[in-house]
């Protein structure tokens, strides 16, 4: 390499022993100077002596920075036992954090300067953001993680083996879809499940709702219906809080559907649009207008990783696959729409990659009435739970904000089909 380009490469190796050493040293700025192993400086060094060593071996022997570096990490290692000796302080994080500067400052000259720097910033956030991976260690149960393990090893482990071409005679069942779409529906779920977790109450009901939308909307609906009951004063936000997990059901089907099949985007951007423009505003009007002073009841949702959830998951996209190809075949195409209304009832998911993924085979058409309609049934049977279960005032909230975006979905269905 030239000149320049060395000089390059050295200062990139600079660049990340100070951005290592801004953190390192920040963490220690309250102790005195000579009271630390190390700080600010001597991170920024060591990613340049990583940078000095690596330079020197490709002009004389390899062998030169590994001897470098082992001279480097003994010192640095000695000088950080003798700190933890007598600090009673025996984290190890800093020798390991010092040893991958010095690592990456030599990869910086020798590889890839985007992966040197890349791999900089990732170690900056883990050392910046111990305090907060501590607690969310902490809160995490034992249950929770044993499903993402299990999950984890269900899907690298057996996902590979299962076959990727149909096993039943209708050519519909294919093994490796229907578990690989479990996995990805099960994983959006848990991004809401985590944000419950993570901020509880303190954003109130209306985070759990829109998480609850992502696991589960009408899970999250009897949830909240249920709490009507408890806080009848809290009608209009608990309300809004069952249109927003709607709002996100919608919008949720949305980028499924679109995902499995970019050709359903255009024929559903109009009815799931309007439906879910009639929620969002919905909502807003409740919250603007209801009590500010509500304090928010606490909404529970369950694991969406649990093995058990993901198997029924999985069996459920099965059975409605199965069922809409029978009908296909016996009935034609207009019967899938019955299979579509029926599993609407309960679930959307399964209807939803039933139809992305037999859209050729049924037509475009009838798969995004198909998958309107379970949308339509699913809100339909929201709106029952809401008003069984949370009593008069929910009812008439959620089921007159439903009707409003049921007949906007229905209409921009008609004029934009």
């Amino acid at each position: 390499m030239n000149v320049s380009e060395l000089f390059t490469r050295l200062a990139v190796a600079l660049a990340i022993g100070l951005l290592v050493g801004l953190e390192r040293g920040w963490k220690t700025r309250d102790e005195e100077g000579g009271q630390r192993t190390a700080g600010f400086r001597t991170f920024a060094l060591s990613g340049l002596l990583g940078g000095i060593a690596a330079a020197l071996s490709t002009v004389s022997d390899p062998i030169v920075l590994a001897a470098i570096f082992l001279g480097y990490l003994g010192v640095f290692a000695a000088f950080y036992w003798l700190e933890a000796t007598a600090e009673n302080n025996f984290s190890v994080t800093s020798v390991v954090a010092g040893a991958l500067t010095f690592a990456l400052g030599a990869y910086a000259v020798l590889g890839e300067l985007t992966v040197a720097i890349g791999a900089a910033v990732a170690m900056t956030l883990l050392l910046a953001l111990r305090e907060q991976l501590h607690r969310w260690v902490a809160s995490l149960k034992w249950e929770e993680i044993r499903a993402v393990l299990v999950l984890l090893a269900m899907t690298f482990l057996l996902l590979p083996l299962l076959p990727q071409k149909p096993v039943d005679p209708w050519g519909v069942l294919n093994l490796f879809e229907i578990w690989l779409f479990a996995i990805l529906i099960a994983a959006i779920s848990f991004g809401g499940y985590v944000a419950v977790r993570i901020f509880g109450d303190r954003l109130g009901v209306l985070m759990a709702a829109a998480a609850g939308g992502l696991a589960s909307s009408t899970a999250a609906t009897l949830s909240l219906a249920r709490l009507g009951k408890e806080h009848p004063e809290s009608a209009r936000l608990l309300s809004a809080g069952i249109l927003i997990a709607g709002l996100v059901m919608a919008l949720r089907v949305g980028v499924v559907a679109a995902l499995l099949n970019p050709a359903l985007i255009l024929p559903l951007a109009a009815p799931i649009g309007a439906l879910a423009v009639v929620l969002a505003a919905s909502a807003a009007v409740l919250l603007l207008t209801g009590n500010r002073e509500e304090r928010s009841p606490r909404l529970e949702i369950r694991n969406p990783l649990e093995l058990g959830t993901a198997l029924k998951l999985a069996a459920f996209i099965a059975i409605v696959s199965i069922a809409a190809e029978f009908a296909r075949r016996l009935l034609g195409p207009g019967a899938v729409l019955a299979v579509a209304a029926v599993s609407g009832i309960a679930d959307v998911d399964a209807v939803t990659v039933s139809m992305a993924r037999q859209g050729g085979g049924i037509g475009l058409a009838v798969a995004t009435l198909a998958i309107a309609i379970a949308v339509g049934v699913n809100t339909v049977s929201k709106t029952v739970i809401a008003a069984t279960t949370g009593g008069r005032a929910i009812g008439l909230y959620v089921g007159a904000a439903s009707a409003v975006g049921l007949v906007a979905a229905g209409i921009a269905w008609f004029f934009f089909r």
